[in-house]
């Protein structure tokens, strides 16, 4: 289990609204604006309007697309050559490797060896140089950082980095809009999933800029909810010594310095979900939606389903992060369902 605290963050002026709308022209090229699906049967169930932003569907199959092109094309050319190298469990380490892909950036993603096989293969599939460390007894961020030295690479953080909170919240002013067109109104709350916050921030920012009367709540598993635990404490508190979770994509040892700043104010709170309602959101999702979402990217649908978020006589949006899951959890997890 992940146990050492993450290093220290230069300070940094906050990402703002004008910098998501920034990135949101940087990406439209490249990124895609994901549907907000609906379900009559999963309004029913949760007794409101229940919109998902289906982020799944993005590239590379989860929102981490967006802030990864968005800060790797901020690179100036001359500096691109020397690469860059980022840590992360899967989603992130897609992203980059298919931003810089995209961008003729040479990418060394540092991942942990038990991250889903998948996640692991999707990223050397994208042509980046993955090194593989064990998370129990070894650190991403003093890896990163000498590996970083050692080629004299652009350190790409999964979520403390300004350039990837402002990618991650043009998913916030895509569902604010699309909330707009679909209803004709405004989201009454939205609900993201949550590791160390980078969407969460970003999201939280877009969406009290344009939507300033909806609460932006973080959704994360039982034992790994450090960022509800931190806002209710006011200050950044770590995960619960020794928990486990199927949620891979949301085990960080705390929230990041940057988007626990930028939570503050802006995020309402937070909801701890059990596996096994992640497992329920995961079947309905592919029931309902027919969409494919892996256990992390489930939590916040698993927060509206499970009723731990009220959305009776409301219009709720839950973000489904990503959709990187592998084929035989998944397939287990809709067999036991039947």
């Amino acid at each position: 289990m992940p146990s050492s605290k993450p290093t220290a963050t230069p300070p940094t002026a906050p990402t703002t609204i004008d910098d998501i709308r920034a990135a949101a022209g940087r990406i439209a090229a490249y990124a895609v604006r994901t549907p907000l699906l609906e379900s009559v049967h999963l309004n029913d169930l949760v007794g409101g309007r229940l919109l998902i932003k289906a982020e799944p569907l993005q590239r590379t199959g989860a929102f981490k697309f967006r802030g990864a092109f968005n800060t790797l094309s901020q690179i100036p050319e001359a500096e691109k050559s020397k690469g860059v190298v980022p840590f992360s469990s899967g989603n992130h380490a897609q992203g980059v490797a298919h931003a810089a892909q995209l961008l003729g950036i040479p990418a060394t993603i540092i991942m942990p060896s038990d991250a889903p096989k998948l996640k692991i293969e999707n990223t050397r599939g994208y042509g980046a140089e993955v090194i593989l460390y064990d998370r129990a007894r070894e650190n991403r961020e003093d890896i990163g950082a000498r590996v970083s030295a050692e080629r004299g690479s652009l350190l790409v953080k999964p979520y403390d980095d300004p350039g990837v909170i402002a990618g991650q919240g043009t998913a916030g002013l895509e569902l604010c809009e699309q909330v707009a067109e679909q209803t004709g109104g405004a989201p009454d709350q939205v609900a993201v999933p949550v590791g160390g916050g980078g969407l969460l921030s970003g999201v939280a920012i877009a969406v009290k800029a344009t939507c300033p009367d909806a609460d932006v709540f973080a959704a994360e598993p039982v034992g790994f909810d450090s960022m509800g635990r931190s806002l209710a404490a006011g200050e950044r508190v770590g995960n619960i010594e020794g928990a486990t979770t199927i949620c891979d994509a949301l085990m960080p040892p705390q929230p990041g310095e940057l988007t626990f700043a930028a939570a503050q104010g802006n995020v309402a709170g937070g909801f701890a979900v059990s596996d096994a309602e992640v497992r329920s959101a995961m079947v309905q999702a592919f029931l309902r939606l027919k969409l494919v979402v892996e256990p992390g990217g489930a939590a916040a649908l698993a927060a509206a389903l499970s009723g731990k978020m009220d959305c009776t006589g409301k219009t709720s949006v839950v973000v489904c992060s990503g959709g990187n899951v592998d084929p035989a959890f998944y397939a287990e997890v809709l067999n036991s369902a039947f």
